[in-house]
């Protein structure tokens, strides 16, 4: 047949279908319009308004000005690394070998690498929700199918029916997600519903992800229990943690993975084709906060502690507010009565009142109807945000 009678091949689609699938997040949304504003108090993101310790931004001053202006090593250098493992061990009381530990740019990509890593297209994941919503974006790009089983407001107390997890959890179940303190709940998993899971999840070799990352951000004690300290180092259980939260260092992207060593030389070869590693100074600034920042997290938990007490008092009070306190993390997650449409209210809370939270549909399905509120901030900034809301709510 002649070229030029025969069909057109059809056009191959802009995007990958993975990639057309995702959503931009709906707190960036919100965030988004409010950055163009002016007057508006921003509590959407989460992140600390305190600024990083001043030894991070001395030590990474000083690498930059000594150099230090070159490639690492793929797993992440070795004195952070060794630096990591002193950590837990002083923090949770085990012994890690470094050679589990992968350094990543942030814990966002830590999750990432790890989503990469053990998932395949096609395979399940459960997700306790609300999550945020990259925990599960990026086993979705990684081609696995997510599930979320829903955490409940009960008792005053947000609170995980471990039962139901655990009926969730197949033998065709890959992993299973638990971010705890829990963005954006604050809820924390206990330490026997941990050892419960963890049993379940090695009967039938199911992957456990904890998203630790706010684990030094805890109301009550100096920091949430942790697979780390039940696991076997063989055990499929990996933990993804930050600087990002504890040491109010999100602009820096630096995190870590511990996992079984059996899987640190495919983690390094992600990071190879992902990134090649976070700079070298910032690295540097890591090792810094681990061996002296205990202080800093001292001092920002009395803070948080402080901010709390002023956000739970006012939002307890307020009309149509329907409040439970978080155990950990820095967020105030409330539900609004009758509300179905999270996002709408977010952004008439930003365009009449100027206050810019994050709606809770952001979270899932099991988000709708709340929002969230950052509090870490001073005392005067969160003052005239819940004044400004008291009045919205007041008016109706």
């Amino acid at each position: 047949m002649p070229d030029e009678l025969r069909s057109p091949a059809p056009a191959s689609p802009l995007l990958a279908h993975r990639a057309a699938a995702l959503r931009a997040s709906q707190i960036r949304e919100v965030a988004e319009e409010g950055m163009r504003m002016e007057g508006v108090v921003p509590l959407w993101f989460g992140e600390s308004a305190w600024g990083s310790p001043a030894i991070a931004v001395e030590a990474a001053a000083a690498a930059l000005r000594a150099g230090d202006h070159f490639y690492q090593p793929n797993s992440g250098r070795p004195a952070l690394r060794q630096a990591i493992a002193d950590y837990i061990g002083s923090i949770y009381g085990v012994a890690v070998g470094v050679d589990r530990i992968t350094v990543s740019a942030s814990g966002m990509q830590g999750l990432a690498l790890t989503a990469q890593a053990i998932a395949d297209p096609g395979d399940d994941v459960v997700v306790v929700a609300p999550a945020w919503p990259n925990i599960p974006g990026c086993f979705q790009i990684a081609g696995a199918r997510v599930r979320t089983v829903g955490l409940e407001a009960r008792d005053g107390r947000w609170q995980l029916d471990l039962d139901r997890l655990l009926d969730a959890l197949t033998p065709a179940t890959r992993a299973v997600v638990v971010n705890s303190p829990n963005n954006p709940t604050g809820w924390v998993m206990d330490r026997e519903s941990q050892a419960a899971l963890l049993a379940h999840c090695r009967r039938h070799g199911t992957w456990i992800v904890g998203d630790d990352v706010y684990s030094r951000l805890c109301l009550a004690g100096d920091h949430a229990p942790s697979f780390l300290q039940i696991a076997d180092p063989e055990d499929r259980v990996v933990s993804v943690n930050s600087f990002s939260k504890a040491w109010a260092m999100t602009g820096w992207r630096l995190g870590w993975i511990v996992a079984p060593a059996a899987l640190e030389p495919t983690l390094a070869m992600l990071t190879e084709f992902n990134i090649a590693g976070p700079a070298g100074f910032v690295q540097q600034a890591g090792i810094a906060v681990l061996r002296g920042g205990e202080d800093f997290i001292a001092d920002q938990s009395a803070r948080l502690a402080a901010a709390h007490a002023l956000v739970a008092e006012r939002l307890s009070a307020m009309p149509g507010v329907t409040y439970v306190a978080p155990e950990g993390a820095f967020y105030a997650f409330f539900r609004i009565d009758g509300l179905a449409d999270s996002l709408g209210f977010a952004r008439r809370l930003l365009r009449e009142a100027k206050v810019g939270l994050a709606p809770g549909i952001a979270f899932g399905p099991a988000g709708e109807g709340h929002l969230r509120l950052c509090y870490a901030r001073d005392p005067a900034v969160l003052q005239e945000a819940l004044d400004r809301m008291d009045a919205f709510m007041r008016r109706g």
